[in-house]
């Protein structure tokens, strides 16, 4: 009879040093579970309180003037600007109302670099894309956040926000934009808790017919009530710095 002698014992790899597992089917629950808990122990760490979320597009060029969304570039950089500038001195210090965006190009680095010249901390939570959209180079470093699924993007862009500012853009911003409305018109986010603005008058009158809606019965009038518009930056500040303090 053949004699065998002993195996030399191999430590097996735990579950989650194996990338083949948590990158499978059965790894997706745990993919999900980790874009949940990352940011939040993140933004609990950096005591990150509250949040005003810039939407737009990401077309927005600083350097060009072919395009009517070119403007507002420099008008999201000074929103940002002074909504830092302010936040920066209420207390808890730099904790409450830090600009947040996608963390792209366009109108969201606008935000990031308004920010920035303010002195303060953004946030860009950005998402992977089959055309790599890189993160815009005035994030804050360690409020760089990179998400594979959308849907918890969605979540945590929207989860600390106090005020919701929708610049122009496209297919994205209007997503994002009908997304949050859906959730103050049915209550699944209170009016009481989450500021919606539109910025850019003008060109949301030409995107958007919302009176047709009213007049068609698909909304009701109330609904209409559920944003605020305006089309300058101090103009919306004001309106911020009066209202947010008193949700609060």
């Amino acid at each position: 009879m053949k004699k065998i002698g002993p195996r030399k014992l191999e430590i097996p790899e735990s579950p989650y040093r194996d990338l083949e597992f948590l990158e499978s089917l059965e790894g997706r629950t745990l993919r999900i579970l980790s874009e949940y808990v990352w940011p939040m122990a993140r933004l609990e760490k950096l005591k990150v309180e509250s949040t005003i979320l810039f939407l737009g597009s990401a077309k927005a060029s600083p350097a060009s003037s072919n395009s009517i969304l070119n403007k507002y570039y420099w008008e999201a950089e000074e929103l940002a600007f002074r909504i830092t500038k302010w936040g920066m001195n209420l207390k808890p210090r730099g904790r409450k109302y830090v600009v947040c965006t996608g963390g792209g190009p366009g109108i969201m680095e606008a935000a990031n670099r308004g920010a920035t010249r303010a002195g303060g901390k953004s946030i860009g939570m950005n998402i992977s894309l089959p055309q790599p959209q890189l993160p815009n180079p005035y994030i804050t470093p360690e409020l760089s956040f990179t998400f594979h699924y959308f849907f918890m993007r969605k979540f945590w862009l929207l989860y600390k926000a106090r005020a919701v500012i929708a610049f122009p853009g496209g297919f994205g911003t209007l997503d994002e934009f009908f997304e949050i409305i859906t959730l103050l018109q049915t209550g699944k986010v209170s009016r009481k808790e989450v500021l919606l603005i539109l910025y850019g008058q003008d060109y949301w009158d030409r995107v958007i017919n919302f009176q047709a809606l009213v007049d068609c019965g698909a909304i009701s009038q109330d609904d209409v009530k559920l944003f605020s518009v305006f089309s300058s930056p101090l103009e919306t500040f004001n309106f911020l710095k009066r209202c947010l303090p008193e949700m609060d």
